[in-house]
């Protein structure tokens, strides 16, 4: 192995800290790993050298998806490797690429730093494993040729539309120049589309999705004030629900005798309020309890399903969602 000792005199002549990774034809790992590595304070000036040549690569200060290496003391971070078997734990098995390496060692420091929180804030440890399983560890299995179905399934259509092949499609074409100033440059465009997409992620998980999550908890802690069954969850402002509602659900432990079936809400584009039907379960068209048969398609709003309603009031949604309680 190459030694990247920081007493190599090209580190010692340098300002400026040097990343590595591998020149050709690129992907959206490596990309994105750059990109992420520019958000830490380590290397957030940091230059970029893309070659495959060992002497340039191991004068470099951290080296990605090339050099057949992975070692975090030393600052090199390849999968390529036989015998690589790295993963993100907590419960993910998708191999890691260059990508999710560095996410991996460097993502609750971006977190932190990028949503101002201290880096000991559990809001920080809920968003690093948010991302990696939303965004993250999908760049992780296209790299590595992991399908996200099984091989005996066929699709029903073909997908190139996700960021790893639109990553790819900045590569030139076959017929287009493919010099080193050319690749580099579009490698650029490249590093930029991977790390705005997951700064757009980032935000709104950090600035939405967490919010939500803080109403969702306090709500269903909440719901025996609006119903002695603890049936009922009352939104005064409303705010995605349903995948915060089973993962705090399985959290708390809720008893199945006393899981909510109803949520109340404001519709605050048609100015009236909702009573909706919990699913089964996340990505389910069935309902704990729909609301009743006499009411749907009648003079009061409700989905020919069952699944939601409507009334003009607070009081008279939850009124509604009383009375269905007893159906």
């Amino acid at each position: 192995m190459a030694s990247t000792d920081i007493s190599h005199p090209a580190k010692k002549l340098r300002m400026s800290k040097l990343i590595g990774t591998h020149n050709g034809t690129f992907h959206c790992d490596e990309a994105l790993a750059v990109y992420m590595l520019r958000l830490t304070e380590a290397y957030r000036d940091a230059d970029l050298k893309r070659t495959r040549d060992p002497k340039i690569l191991d004068a470099c200060d951290v080296v990605v998806d090339v050099g057949a290496v992975y070692d975090e003391s030393k600052q090199l971070f390849d999968h390529h490797q036989r015998g690589f078997d790295e993963v993100f734990g907590h419960g993910f098995a998708t191999k890691l690429s260059s990508a999710g390496l560095i996410y991996k060692h460097f993502g609750r420091e971006i977190i932190a730093n990028q949503l101002q929180f201290n880096l000991g804030d559990p809001r920080v440890d809920s968003l690093w494993l948010k991302l990696y399983k939303e965004f993250i560890e999908a760049i992780d299995g296209h790299d590595n040729g992991i399908s996200p179905y099984p091989n005996d399934i066929q699709p029903k259509y073909r997908n190139r539309t996700d960021l790893s092949c639109r990553v790819g499609w900045l590569n030139p074409a076959w017929n287009e120049p493919f010099d080193s100033q050319t690749v580099d440059a579009q490698f650029s465009k490249a590093s930029q589309l991977a790390g705005e997409e997951f700064l757009g992620r980032l935000n709104y998980y950090g600035r939405s999705w967490l919010p939500a999550r803080d109403l969702i908890l306090a709500a269903l802690t909440q719901r025996a004030n609006v119903d002695p069954s603890g049936r009922i969850i009352l939104f005064d402002l409303f705010a995605p629900w349903k995948e915060h509602l089973f993962e705090l659900e399985q959290e708390l432990s809720v008893p199945v005798s006393n899981l909510p079936f109803y949520i109340i809400y404001p519709d605050e584009t048609g100015g009236n309020w909702r009573v909706q039907a919990v699913p089964v379960s996340p990505e389910s068209f069935e309902s704990r309890k729909a609301l009743p048969e006499p009411w749907r398609g009648g003079c009061i709003f409700v989905h020919a399903s069952g699944f939601i309603g409507g009334n003009r009031t607070k009081d008279g949604a939850l009124e509604m969602a009383k009375k269905a309680l007893e159906m």
